[in-house]
């Protein structure tokens, strides 16, 4: 028997419903009373008009502040200072993947409660005890491991339902690998995303995930393109913010994400979302796992229905140079990455070989 024990880690709390914006007040005063609000840019308007004052009406103090695109340390530092200079005792993270993950990191180390309010879907980072860390110049620097999960995560649909389709597709496609990631780790009997291996539960939570996603994909993408919300739409959110955060957590991560961390290394696809590069990742993975017609034919489905790009032509790169993708194989397989965690060792020279594959089959499938 290993002495590494099994996990499950999830928020405290995921509250999913509409206009919650204005009623964020009722979940702050749970952990503190000077909220430190950092917030994305198109949304930093809509909180100083709805949220704010409904947190100082209910005798709390709060200050929004715009997040400078990118997570870095420097950021990460920048708004820590922000943090300090208004005695603020509780931190709340307003906007997408990287949004929220610098929020978190700026909890962890100043030592705060964190909620978190994802405006898109494009990730799975809102309930993950994680936060992905960027260099200055964009690459891909590190994964900043918390020791636990945000006290509570809010996903309000109408906000959700109304940002653009790409995003909403892109978590779709983040979503998408997560059963495929966690089954391939629970085989490896590898290490999840806190260090503990896979649970049998969280293996669970990830085929939920992809449950839903099939389930739904076409009726959620209807209710985006028309940004209303309908049933279907909902159990996308639930798969794509929650099952899929989990389930990564507690399930483990595999190839698919080791290749998106790795694509950072192209200048040209820097410009992609990071569900869009999931999606390659996961083809290359299933290129490697030798997968069964049906699983690929049903990938494939998930993926056109949501509008993602399928290959690397359809991200707008014509041409897959070998000495540069030579590079990103070896960058997947680097040690402390997730490589690690598919059932049989990889060399770089079999990803760069199944990423070749993946790349021509899904022209073939366009």
């Amino acid at each position: 028997m290993s002495s590494i024990p099994r996990s499950i880690s999830s928020p405290k709390q995921f509250i999913i419903g509409t206009q919650l914006l204005s009623q964020m007040n009722d979940v702050i005063h749970h952990f503190g009373d000077n909220a430190l609000l950092i917030c994305d840019e198109f949304i930093l308007p809509r909180v100083e008009q709805e949220a704010i004052p409904n947190i100082q009406a209910a005798n709390m103090k709060a200050f929004a502040e715009k997040f400078q695109y990118e997570c870095t340390d420097t950021e990460i530092s920048r708004l820590r200072a922000i943090a300090e200079s208004h005695r603020a005792n509780v931190i709340v993270g307003i906007g997408g993947g990287k949004t929220l993950d610098v929020a978190k990191a700026v909890a962890f180390y100043s030592k705060m409660p964190v909620i978190i309010y994802p405006t898109i879907a494009s990730t799975d980072a809102p309930c993950t005890a994680l936060s992905v860390i960027y260099k200055d110049d964009g690459q891909f620097d590190r994964y900043l491991f918390l020791p636990q999960n945000p006290d509570a995560v809010i996903a309000d649909t109408s906000i959700i339902a109304a940002a653009p389709e790409r995003f909403f597709a892109a978590g779709v496609g983040d979503a998408l690998a997560t059963y495929f990631e966690a089954r391939a780790c629970y085989c490896a009997d590898g290490l999840n995303l806190i260090g503990k291996k896979p649970s049998r539960t969280g293996l669970g939570l990830a085929h939920l995930c992809y449950q839903l996603l099939s389930e739904n994909i076409e009726l959620a993408m209807d209710a985006v393109r028309n940004k209303v919300v309908t049933p279907a739409l909902e159990e996308m959110i639930e798969a794509t913010i929650y099952l899929s955060g989990v389930g990564a957590e507690s399930g483990g991560l595999a190839a698919a994400h080791a290749v998106n961390n790795a694509m950072s290394i192209v200048d040209e696809l820097h410009h992609i979302q990071h569900g869009e590069k999931v999606v390659f990742g996961l083809l290359t993975q299933l290129v490697l796992e030798r997968a069964p017609t049906d699983e690929l034919n049903n990938v494939i489905r998930i993926i056109k229905a949501a509008g993602l790009p399928l290959g690397l032509e359809a991200m707008g790169l014509q041409t897959m140079e070998e000495s540069i993708w030579r590079k990103v194989s070896v960058a997947a397989c680097a040690d402390g990455d997730t490589m690690i965690n598919m059932p049989r060792k990889v060399t770089p020279d079999e990803v760069y070989q199944a990423m070749v594959a993946a790349n021509t089959m899904a022209k073939r499938y366009h």
